[in-house]
């Protein structure tokens, strides 16, 4: 995996050095925590950055908490992390199930759930969980502190809403009040380290309402609304089951590309809510699928 093109590379020791350094040189800089998407980007010659930001020494960036009823998770937090965290297992399993499917071991032990959402690929695994929590991207930059509602960060393909000289420090969400379950379905071409051909995320709440997100199925992660208003108040049933399905193709808008045609894409993404319906909702009751265990 060689890099043709020569770059610069700077370890800052704090936040604000890193910050300093990014609002300096613009879009001519990357910031680099695992690197499993930037090098592969920058062996291909897609980005050519001239200096690469290594914020891997920076304190205080890798904390996973949860305080006053929010959880906060660092941008150095690695999916291995997520999978190995107490306070994960206990009360965000799908965080847990979904990190287990991303890509491999090595993979995991150095990919961050904020460079995922950083990199902003329709395929993220992690833009539809954090979109059913209502998460919000912290930023600190030359101008201070922001708060961006995640259904406002993807703003399309490789595309968000950062800033010039503003670094993620952090995502942060809260659960649902009220007994909650959830799941997270994604389909892949085989088993191993492959990338989503779809993924759907259903959080199910003791109030029968439920949220819903797609991915690798928009330019974006995306929110099912139509089809959380038609579940929203009723227990779930074979019928309400059918309706959810049934408002998927004007839900979603697959394209056909390498992974998958877009008319397979759009047939299973509606097999993969039903299953994570089914599968939410049991979880809800103390019953279903462990988390982690494939649904597809």
């Amino acid at each position: 995996m060689a890099i043709a093109h020569p770059f610069d590379y700077v370890k800052p020791k704090s936040l604000s050095e890193a910050i300093k350094i990014m609002a300096k040189h613009g879009d001519r800089a990357r910031i680099i925590a695992g690197g499993t998407d930037l090098i592969c980007l920058m062996s291909d010659g897609a980005v050519k950055p001239d200096l690469v930001v290594d914020i891997k020494g920076v304190s205080g960036l890798a904390d996973i908490s949860f305080k006053g009823g929010k959880l906060r998770l660092g941008a150095l937090a690695t999916f291995t992390d997520l999978i190995e965290s107490k306070l994960i297992r206990d009360k965000f399993p799908v965080f847990a199930e979904m990190a287990g499917w991303v890509a491999s071991n090595g993979v995991r032990n150095r990919a961050t759930m904020v460079g995922n959402i950083c990199s902003a690929v329709p395929c993220c695994d992690s833009g539809p969980i954090l979109l059913v929590y209502d998460a919000t991207v912290l930023t600190k930059g030359p101008k201070g502190a922001r708060k961006i509602p995640l259904e406002k960060w993807f703003l399309g393909p490789r595309k968000t809403d950062i800033r010039r000289g503003e670094i993620v420090t952090a995502l942060e969400l809260a659960a649902p009040k009220k007994k909650h379950a959830a799941c997270f379905v994604k389909l892949r071409r085989y088993k191993g380290e492959d990338l989503a051909q779809a993924s759907v995320t259903v959080l199910a709440v003791s109030d029968n309402t439920f949220r819903i997100a797609f991915g690798s199925v928009a330019p974006k992660p995306i929110r099912g609304a139509s089809i959380e208003r038609r579940l929203k108040g009723f227990p779930l049933s074979e019928e309400r089951i059918k309706q959810a399905v049934a408002l998927v193709p004007k839900a979603v808008a697959p394209i056909t590309d390498i992974r998958s045609t877009k008319e397979y894409r759009g047939h299973m993404v509606g097999v993969m809510l039903e299953r994570g319906l089914r599968a939410a909702a049991s979880r809800l009751q103390g019953k279903g699928p462990k988390y982690g265990e494939e649904l597809i």
